[in-house]
């Protein structure tokens, strides 16, 4: 074969006489291809013949030379100035001019060349190295800056196989390679993928690995060597133990780019995050703030350690780390607002938290051990032991009800922050506006709303402030026209938020007040804000209604009789403090807005017989509280007796009754003068009003309850994250243990039958549960073998999926 090589080369010789070996000169041989460095093995694939006929159908005939000119076409290269794509052309039989690839141009001499010295290689030839953060590489005619790759002629990974990272700057580099178009499969490596796709590579490295629309295979490609460098350098090296910092912030700016794009990256990717943080060891994570991490599939083992030393210590679960856990744990279904609202989702979450559990949940102590295996995405780590121990510390993610609890909490946040969400979600630049913050719990308002709202607490007397609808926006901050009723319940639901009530009680179905209308404020606990939609409250308020229009009747609601109601509402025992409350509250609104008799005729109609008598004797006890029934009040007496259905004759005689020590008084003397009445009779009266309200109430109860308003429909929008809280569809005990499964390769059987104690599982019907609904999704099991047990993480790809 070599006799035949040296053949041929003389018959191109001949062709392409060379004056002298001088004029050959080496093209780009820093970037030789490795499997093209011996021309005479690659023109071994052709016979003689073949070449003779295919060279002389491809290139002309040497000709003379002729004087240069602007007009002249470019002359044929000599044999010196041929390039090994040239030949390669040649052996294709392709006329047409071939993308320049980067290689070496070798040629064996076949005489003397001592004087002729190749230059030395270009750095990377032969040596290879970690170039760090702060160096800048030039590759393929590319500068790359900011490191963090391995570049160099070999590098062996840990399963004997060539290192997948490595850039070796001797292969072939194309001209041109897009980075957007797909070029990789599973398992991608430098050295196997093709001359375009390492241009596309260290394009995407060159313009500074951010590139949103890269092709996820070569970000692994990048991200392998980073896992080697942590895996593997920082064994030994304390210089590759101090780049940790700066690989962590560059994993997590590539989650931040392509983590919601690829969640086998994110997942990847947030594992060697929580390794990381973990390596080393801490106690007490649950002191600590918790570091940024993706949601994947899986909870965080940081995280999973933080809640398993707060069960081995009982200290409380911190509002931070159980906001922590829902974010991230795949059993919880996080809807848009905790997505599109993350600060104020977050800000809530803590608030209902600790008013749920005070200083915080105690989780139990579970008999599953937590155990952290590393699973590499690079191909050059598989095979690799890397596993992390915690001694006894439990792994409470094998428990459902304590998620369970902070899940319900989530709910209730997602429902509160709905419609705030949505409104930013139409228009994201709404959320510094008082419109905006209406639709917020008055604690999570901006801090110049909260020091305005503090402002007006100060003002509150007796726990109680009234002033136009109006002045309150103002105070607030101002609201654009109009103001409708949505409008009002919005503001009176942020203020419950701040544990101040609103009155009218527009939450219970109050008519809205207009801007000019005097409302009242007054001291709530937010959790008494539902209060005022009873059959017994909504009693007492028509009560206090009716008394304030007979109050109001002679066109003077004093303060006597105000302090009159007061002390009647005080004794209503039925009642309980936060139902008074709010009846001062209303009380003080109604002496601004008193109602009409006519206003009330429709809520006096559906009453019976025997309630609307009992009422009008009551509305007569309440006409002498100030000592004196006026001429004006016995009319109006009549009014409300005529539209309670009662003869209005039955007025005197039941002001009679009540007349001074028992005094018969005639009904003239009282058109013209009025009532004087006994101090002593009246106290002993009082003890009537909560006979009255007692029995109205039962009236209400047993005839027409007063129904709370329905609840607000909850709104699914389309950008809600699908629940992948049942894996494989299974119910809540056996997809917990799916989840268990697929964070290790490999189980024992003794830490399968603690796992499936804690979910209160027999294991070998679970597990055998499990496979069914594997194949029925995927046709192979999820799990094989008895002890150990093996788990066929391939699938959890597809679970993801």
């Amino acid at each position: 074969m070599a006799k035949k090589n040296r053949e041929r080369a003389d018959h191109l010789r001949q062709k392409y006489p060379v004056t002298s070996r001088a004029d050959i000169a080496p093209k780009s041989a820093s970037q030789n291809s490795h499997r093209e460095n011996d021309l005479h093995s690659v023109l071994a694939a052709k016979s003689a013949e073949s070449f003779d006929a295919e060279r002389s159908a491809v290139a002309p005939q040497p000709t003379p030379a002729a004087p240069s000119s602007s007009c002249d076409p470019p002359a044929e290269p000599s044999f010196a100035e041929r390039t090994l794509g040239d030949f390669m052309r040649l052996l294709r039989s392709d006329p047409e001019k071939e993308e320049r690839f980067f290689a070496a141009n070798l040629l064996e001499a076949q005489h003397d060349c001592s004087t002729h010295v190749l230059p030395p290689p270009p750095p990377g030839l032969t040596a290879t190295r970690w170039v760090r953060a702060s160096e800048t590489v030039q590759i393929g005619g590319l500068t790359i800056p900011g490191g963090m790759l391995y570049v160099g002629p070999h590098l062996a990974a840990l399963n004997g196989d060539d290192e997948p990272a490595l850039i070796n700057p001797r292969l072939r580099v194309a001209a041109h390679g897009d980075y957007r178009v797909q070029h990789t499969n599973y398992w991608p490596s430098y050295g196997d993928i093709t001359p375009h796709a390492r241009r596309a590579y260290l394009q995407w490295l060159a313009e500074g690995r951010s590139h949103p629309d890269c092709d996820i295979g070569l970000v692994f490609l990048f991200f392998y060597g980073l896992e080697r460098r942590i895996f593997v350098d920082s064994k030994n090296e304390e210089e590759a133990r101090g780049e940790w910092p700066g690989i962590l912030a560059e994993i997590r700016r590539l989650l931040r780019i392509y983590g919601e794009r690829s969640g086998s990256f994110k997942r990847y990717a947030g594992e060697l995050l929580s390794w990381m943080e973990l390596d080393g060891g801490s106690s007490k994570l649950y002191e600590k703030p918790v570091p940024d991490f993706p949601r994947t599939y899986e909870l965080p083992p940081y995280l999973r350690l933080a809640l398993g030393q707060t069960s081995v210590d009982r200290h409380p679960l911190p509002a931070a780390l159980a906001l922590a856990w829902v974010r991230l744990s795949p059993e919880i279904r996080l809807r848009s607002a905790a997505t599109r609202c993350p600060e104020e989702f977050g800000r809530l979450f803590i608030q209902r938290y600790q008013e749920a559990f005070g200083a915080g949940l105690v989780l139990p102590k579970n008999r599953t051990k937590l155990k952290f295996v590393y699973q590499a995405a690079s191909s050059g780590l598989r095979g690799a032991k890397i596993t992390m121990s915690f001694g006894d510390v439990p792994d409470v993610t094998a428990l459902t009800a304590p998620i369970k609890k902070l899940g319900e909490i989530a709910l209730q946040c997602n429902a509160e922050l709905g419609a705030y969400s949505r409104m930013v979600g139409k228009d994201p630049t709404a959320s510094g506006g008082l419109e905006a913050a209406l639709l917020l719990p008055a604690s999570l308002w901006p801090e110049g709303m909260r020091a305005r709202l503090q402002a007006l607490t100060i003002r509150m007397r007796e726990g109680r402030l009234s002033l136009p609808l109006g002045e309150l926006l103002s105070a607030l901050g101002g609201l654009k026209p109009p103001i409708n009723r949505e409008r009002v319940r919005s503001l009176a639901r942020a203020l419950e938020g701040a544990s101040i009530g609103l009155e009218p009680h527009v939450m219970a179905g109050a008519r809205a007040p207009g801007e000019r209308d005097t409302v009242v404020l007054f001291a709530q606990p937010f959790m008494d804000s539902q209060v005022g939609s009873g059959a017994e409250y909504q009693t007492a308020a028509l009560t206090l209604q009716l008394a304030s229009a007979m109050a109001n009747s002679d066109g003077d609601f004093n303060d006597q009789e105000v302090a009159h109601l007061r002390a009647e509402i005080e004794g209503w025992a039925h009642l309980t403090p936060a139902e008074r409350r709010r009846l001062q509250a209303h009380l003080q609104w109604l002496t601004t807005s008193p109602p009409t008799l006519a206003g009330m005729k429709k809520k006096l109609e559906p009453l019976p017989a025997a309630a609307r008598e009992t009422l009008a004797a009551f509305m007569a006890t309440l006409a002498q509280s100030d000592g004196l029934v006026s001429p004006d009040e016995v009319k109006f007496l009549e009014k409300v007796y005529k539209a309670l259905g009662v003869e209005t004759k039955r007025v005197f005689s039941d002001v009679h009754a009540l007349g001074a020590g028992g005094t018969p008084v005639s009904v003239r003397r009282a058109e013209k003068e009025g009532f004087r009445l006994d101090a002593d009779r009246l106290a002993a009266l009082q003890a009537d009003t909560a006979k009255v309200s007692a029995l109205l109430s039962s009236i209400f109860t047993d005839e027409a309850p007063a129904p709370p308003e329905p609840p607000q429909p909850v709104v699914v929008e389309a950008d809600a994250e699908a629940d992948t809280s049942s894996p494989l569809n299974l119910d809540e005990a056996h997809a917990a243990l799916v989840r268990l499964l697929l964070s290790r390769a490999e189980w024992s059987r003794t830490e399968l039958e603690d796992a499936a104690a804690d979910l209160d599982l027999m294991l070998d019907g679970a597990l055998e549960q499990i496979n069914e609904a594997s194949f029925d999704a995927f046709d192979e099991p999820l799990c094989e073998g008895d002890d150990p047990l093996t788990v066929n993480i391939d699938l959890l790809e597809k679970l993801e999926a």
